[in-house]
């Protein structure tokens, strides 16, 4: 949801400073240009260091619900897709109940909607194909569409032969940060008012 559906509230790096403090951070962050990862990493703490870790997430996430704010495009795109009689799913780390205040202040229905109590979440590619099991397709039949290559749209798809689109709204990507990374997506754009034309021109959209 963040960087894609909705414009991006939290500060993650603050976030993450507060997680793992500020000098484990900055190790890890030299260490992992590209980002980190926050969920998998305290996957191997004890559970009590992990209670804490993910009270800290929620209390950051909770904080940006308020600000919680729809993607430019998003609601143009979900209504060419329900034109074109084409299903939506999600795949987020955000809880369910993000999801919930999503769909109810908005309007625009996915299902299914996956949060991070589904485990494992992504990059693990099992939300993809639980989504694909459900619709009754194959992965090579959907795209996913997400603002970072290492969570969404070459890890978890790309691999599993689904078509990956990356939404790059500030050229992040462009950066050097970026340039070794063996993640690449089938189709770039800058904002989601391109995925339009992106899938009138490349795919037969027939229901």
């Amino acid at each position: 949801m963040d960087g894609t559906l909705t414009v991006p509230v939290i500060d993650f790096a603050a976030m993450y400073k507060a997680v793992l403090g500020e000098d484990e951070y900055k190790r890890i962050r030299a260490e992992n240009p590209s980002g980190v990862d926050i969920l998998h990493h305290i996957e191997k703490w004890s559970p009590d260091k992990q209670q804490e870790a993910y009270q800290i997430i929620a209390d950051f996430e909770k904080q940006g619900l308020d600000r919680l704010q729809i993607m430019p495009g998003a609601a143009e795109l979900c209504g060419f897709l329900d034109a074109k009689k084409i299903r939506r799913g999600l795949i987020t780390r955000n809880v369910n109940e993000t999801v919930d205040l999503f769909h109810q202040r908005f309007g625009m229905m996915f299902s299914p909607a996956l949060s991070r109590e589904l485990r494992p979440y992504k990059p693990n590619p099992a939300p993809l194909l639980h989504i694909c099991s459900t619709w009754d397709v194959q992965p090579n039949e959907v795209m996913m569409v997400g603002d970072s290559l290492k969570d969404d749209a070459s890890v978890a798809c790309g691999k599993q032969g689904a078509v990956t689109c990356l939404l790059d709204e500030k050229g992040r990507y462009s950066s050097q940060d970026f340039a070794n990374l063996d993640l690449k997506a089938d189709f770039k754009v800058s904002s989601l008012n391109e995925v339009h034309s992106l899938l009138k021109s490349n795919f037969d959209l027939t229901p």
